[in-house]
């Protein structure tokens, strides 16, 4: 029988469950598999797996979640790339900067966001996953309002200049806190899919916001450059009151350090998160430098471009994945990586010659494979951490470090993105040009390759015949 009780006077009918911030308590027994609601829109008793529980109410909450988290994960992307595009135009705003200088504005979000990563996962098991979404939303109130500030005083010294974009790194966190808070609320069987559209949708911030900035700065009359920052000011507030008033916290999500152990005392780990560096590094670290490139090799082509470049990354990445289901995620890295190298090959060859058509088309390309290799090792990391599995208790010991896995490699993954500009700064300041650096990144991308290929695709490797 299924019986609810509530302290209101206007109790909902049974078999329901309450979505309610005030101080209303409901409890749903029976055929829901015992959920129970209380303030603070925190959920006790949730359990995915239970079929009954999830055809009856978790999958709309679960749905729900994933939406707002969607939202606010895109938003944390575009603050932290929304200096790829602001860079580029900081000449024109007054701004005395070398290559250099220019680089290292592009390339510090990225290491501030990588190094984020990690606290943000452990941070939803200790707020909530709702109230941290708040939190970390309101958080990017400081790199957009400091932006604003920071791009109408061309006085600034570099190092007030650097530490103001370094506070875009918190959007970076944004995509750990937010991958680690949907994976509690849905099933083994749907996680992949639900993670998969939650990654891209943020991956998509970067586009947005490389396509919408140039707009928004020149509406009107003259260079308003402050209104790169004050855009995301109304959006950021949204977020969060979406969160706020449409999220759950889960009282059984509870993090477990000891994944994160295992993790990184297992070989593999160390060995996937050097070629994630390859794949999401490579797309993060071109995202942020692409419209630069385009402003310093053409500069007579608009800016309002370079968006395609992170926007065909990001819808390459389900792609990815889906064909690592077919044909082995260690397959379709190997050859992510060939075709970017092959497109990094055509990229130099265009520089050479000076020709815009391709050199734009040999970064899309490479912003294709991209983001193919981000789905293509996400989907390695439980094939490999589950080989060789003996019973259930290992399963799960091995499923925990495949979890600790993939938040140590996209934190490590995400450290590209200031490997990258750092090095075009390098081989600009050294030779004049960026095709030194470019070299250096094709014959990375054959080491990354020779190490995916002969560690889980070759047949006389440990994995046998098994399709990693």
């Amino acid at each position: 029988m299924t019986q609810t009780t509530s302290t209101s006077a206007d109790a909902p009918p049974p078999s329901t469950t309450t979505d309610t911030t005030s101080a209303t308590t409901t409890t749903t027994t029976g055929t829901t598999g015992g959920l129970t609601v209380r303030r603070g829109r925190w959920i006790d008793g949730w359990d995915p797996e239970n079929a009954e529980q999830w055809e009856s109410a978790g999958r709309a909450i679960a749905r729900r979640n994933l939406v707002m988290s969607i939202f606010a994960e895109f938003l944390g992307f575009a603050v932290w790339a929304l200096w790829s595009i602001v860079v580029p135009q900081l000449p024109a705003a007054g701004f005395d900067l070398t290559a250099d200088q220019m680089f290292w504005l592009i390339a510090v979000p990225s290491l501030v966001g990588a190094t984020l990563r990690i606290p943000y996962t452990f941070a939803v098991p200790v707020f909530g996953g709702r109230n941290w979404t708040v939190i970390s939303a309101l958080l990017l109130l400081a790199p957009a309002g400091a932006l604003a500030w920071a791009v109408q005083r061309p006085d600034l010294s570099f190092g007030v200049l650097l530490a103001v974009a370094a506070l875009a790194g918190v959007g970076g966190g944004n995509f750990a806190s937010s991958m680690a808070n949907i994976s509690f609320f849905y099933p083994e069987r749907e996680k992949g899919r639900a993670l998969g559209l939650n990654a891209a949708g943020g991956n998509i911030g970067t586009a947005a916001v490389q396509l919408a900035v140039p707009l928004v700065i020149v509406a009107g009359a003259g260079l308003q450059l402050e209104r790169a920052g004050l855009m995301f000011v109304p959006l950021a507030l949204v977020a969060a009151v979406l969160a706020w008033r449409f999220m759950d916290n889960l009282s059984n999500a509870k993090a477990d350090p000891r994944s994160y152990g295992a993790a990184a005392r297992a070989r593999h780990t160390w060995i996937i998160s050097f070629v994630y560096i390859g794949t999401f590094g490579s797309f993060i670290g071109f995202s942020g430098a692409f419209p630069t490139l385009l402003k310093n090799q053409f500069p007579e082509v608009t800016l309002s471009i370079a968006f395609l470049g992170a926007l065909v990354g990001s819808v390459a990445r389900p792609a990815g994945g889906a064909l690592a289901d077919r044909f082995g995620g260690a397959r379709v890295t190997v050859a992510s990586f060939a075709v970017m190298a092959a497109g990094t090959v055509s990229a130099i060859f265009a520089l050479r010659s000076g020709a815009f058509g391709l050199f734009f088309g040999s970064f899309l390309v490479l912003f294709m494979a991209t983001g193919a290799g981000n789905g293509s090792v996400y989907r390695m990391i439980p094939a490999v951490f589950r080989f060789g599995a003996t019973d259930d208790a290992d399963r799960g010991r091995r499923a925990k470090a495949a979890a600790g896995c993939i938040g140590i490699a996209g934190a490590v993954g995400a450290v590209g993105g200031f490997l990258i500009p750092r090095g075009f700064a390098v081989s600009t300041t050294a030779t004049g040009t960026i095709e030194s650096a470019l070299w250096v990144i094709v014959a990375l991308y054959a080491v990354m390759a020779t190490t995916t290929w002969a560690v889980y695709g070759r047949r006389g490797s440990s994995f046998g015949t098994t399709v990693i």
